[in-house]
């Protein structure tokens, strides 16, 4: 039932970002939105989201992740309530604006609670792929439920419908998950990091949400970028003289850690983008309603979904690695045949084959990845490597769409028509190779890991095994890729088989 709850919360999220998209021409129309300004009903979610997951990812650590998984569930129903309620744009956005924080205390709640319930192995690798399919149910009822309550409700529907869902799982969550117990006194919140970093991590985002959406303005746009530069410079120098720093040094002392964030912005700038193309594609090109675009994402969200659990079972058979470089390899050839499909006469059934291998690669990548970040960190820790992994997520989400908008702009001119067209494909076709550059850095990786432990001495050779190779980014010390943890042969966890 836990984990029932667990995953819930991850369709929330996942829901809650995606179900707006398909309500944004009434949104406009109802409160008066400008086409300038409508964007940031998605934007302020953004950023908040963007720029608070390193203090969530902290405070689910210090202040007890039961407690923020309650207190982020009621900011989702108590802000959906009052979007529904909103009459004026301003409000609008100020909500989105807290839903986002409410994202930023979930998603490492979530996570930390799963990898602290289900101990490290078979265990929590069914759980994260458990967890992975809500967020690809959450992709296909996001906007196909989107859909169908605009044309039946109206779009302050979209916001109503979080409402019952989010407050059963602040109720759920309570009386499910083991009590956090009091706080402990001797281990002290980082004020000065949770400033700096918050401060720089959202004004980062920000511009990088800004600047593609309206038009580069070259001082204010400098004036931002050296203040987020400043800002995260003064939070690197604040961490090594913390004695409770925000993001511990140890953590990187784990390889996998590190690997696995790189490998969760590439993801989010690549396969994450692709459905803001398809929306595209289907809606301005080919005229699609709100329900049959809803409609065509169901196949998508079906066959990621199949691609998490399929993934659970192949890191257990193969190792992280392996599967991260397989998931990456397919999701490079499934975008390739994407772009291939996208036609002027809109024929669906030419997108399924490239929808399929896509879909497969990118659910297998994403039950992958959040293994990886996770294999090795110790329990108290577990939120804010959840934290580091999700702000990777989502600056990385930031940066491939701007970098592909600006591409597909550059090629259609951003003009409906065949122009248009052509612009999507191409930032398909870009999608497909930067994962495939992914895929072959991460084999380069290994290669390089291989030639390390062969030319090295003993010494730095068994630290390399005992601390996971850079090529196994879950950090299991199996550099032979067999999917075995690492650590005592005689611990439970180490042993075990992944069952359907």
């Amino acid at each position: 039932m836990s984990l029932f709850v667990l995953a819930l919360g991850q369709l929330v999220i996942s829901l809650d970002y995606n179900i707006v998209y398909v309500a944004l021409p009434d949104i406009g129309a109802g409160l008066g939105f400008s086409d300038h300004d409508l964007q940031w009903v998605v934007s302020a979610y953004v950023v908040a989201t963007g720029g608070l997951l390193l203090l969530g990812g902290r405070a689910a650590d210090l202040l007890g992740r039961r407690r923020m998984f309650v207190l982020a569930a009621l900011l989702y129903a108590g802000s959906s309530l009052v979007g529904g309620l909103s009459e004026t744009a301003g409000v609008l956005v100020a909500v989105r604006a807290v839903q986002g924080i409410g994202g930023s205390l979930l998603f490492p709640a979530t996570l930390s609670l799963i990898n602290t319930l289900y101990a490290e192995g078979p265990e929590r690798n069914r759980a994260l792929a458990v967890w992975g399919a809500a967020g690809a149910g959450g992709l296909c009822f996001g906007s196909l439920l989107g859909g169908v309550l605009v044309e039946a409700f109206g779009w302050p529907s979209v916001f109503f419908v979080n409402v019952p869902v989010a407050a059963a799982l602040a109720v759920a969550g309570r009386l499910l998950f083991p009590p956090d117990g009091p706080r402990d006194r001797t281990r002290r919140f980082d004020v000065a990091g949770a400033l700096t970093a918050t401060g720089g991590v959202t004004l980062l985002v920000f511009l990088l949400v800004r600047v593609p959406a309206q038009g580069w303005d070259p001082p204010a746009a400098l004036t931002g970028a050296a203040l987020s530069a400043g800002l995260l410079a003064l939070f690197a120098v604040v961490e090594r003289r913390s004695r409770e720093p925000l993001v511990p040094a140890r953590l990187f002392a784990r390889r996998g850690l590190a690997v696995a964030m790189g490998v969760t912005a590439l993801f989010s700038a690549t396969f994450s983008s692709v459905p803001y193309f398809l929306t595209l594609y289907f809606q301005t090109v080919h005229g699609y309603s709100a329900v049959a675009t809803g409609l065509a994402f169901l196949v998508p969200a079906l066959v990621i979904a199949a691609g998490t659990q399929a993934g659970e079972r192949a890191v257990t058979a193969f190792g992280v690695h392996r599967v991260l470089v397989g998931g990456l390899a397919l999701g490079a050839v499934g975008a390739a045949a994407l772009g291939l499909g996208l036609t002027s006469d809109g024929s669906y059934p030419r997108l399924l084959p490239g929808i399929v291998l896509l879909g497969l690669g990118q659910g297998a990548a994403w039950t992958a990845m959040w293994i990886a970040a996770s294999t090795g960190v110790a329990a108290d820790d577990q939120g804010v490597a959840s934290g580091l992994a999700s702000t990777s997520l989502q600056v990385g989400g930031a940066v491939g769409l701007a970098v592909l908008v600006a591409i597909a702009g550059g090629v259609g001119r951003n003009a409906p028509g065949p122009g248009l067209l052509d612009g999507i494909r191409t930032a398909v076709f870009a999608t497909a190779g930067a994962i495939a550059l992914g895929a072959l850095a991460l084999l380069a990786l290994r290669r390089s890991a291989v030639t390390a432990v062969t030319d090295v001495s003993a010494g730095p050779a068994a630290v390399l095994a005992e601390d996971g190779d850079p090529g196994d980014p879950g950090g299991t010390g199996d550099p032979g890729g067999t999917g075995r943890p690492g650590g005592n042969a005689d611990d439970p966890r180490a042993s075990g088989s992944a069952s359907a």
